[in-house]
């Protein structure tokens, strides 16, 4: 792994574009004016460049700095199982954030399978927005 002194502040800057950049995740009326403005992003490989490289490198291969530990995608042998990585990326995990709130099924799909295939990674069994719809976390509203 590499070390870069501000790491942090740059996953603290991918996860408010990741809120401006995927579909119908604006939560605020600035966030919805930024997501009007912004092109969807069309593929899992799109969606790890403009989401989750600042992390974890373009070349995935993580990096510490600023007191965090960014882990490795490059040959990762937990990416095995399409659930442990779709679980992450919608719940979120130790300093990672959860992104259930901002990509759709499809999205967390695609850049599950985009990580699965790439980095030395050569898992090939798809991960299906049916998978993730069961994994993603039901959130209930109880009326007062």
């Amino acid at each position: 792994m590499r070390h870069f002194p501000l790491i942090s502040s740059l996953c603290l800057t991918a996860g408010l574009l990741a809120g401006a950049l995927a579909p119908g995740a604006g939560h605020a009326d600035s966030a919805s004016a930024v997501a009007g403005k912004m092109q969807p992003l069309p593929d899992g490989e799109a969606i790890y460049r403009h989401i989750c490289q600042s992390c974890h490198m373009p070349d995935g291969k993580g990096a510490v700095g600023a007191g965090a530990q960014f882990p490795a995608l490059a040959g990762n042998p937990k990416l095995k199982s399409a659930q442990y990585p779709a679980y992450v990326v919608l719940n979120g995990f130790g300093g990672m954030p959860w992104f259930a709130g901002l990509l759709d099924d499809q999205q967390v799909a695609n850049v599950v399978n985009y990580v699965r295939t790439h980095f030395g990674n050569h898992y090939t069994d798809a991960l299906k927005p049916e998978d993730v719809s069961e994994m993603r976390p039901h959130l209930s509203v109880e009326e007062e």
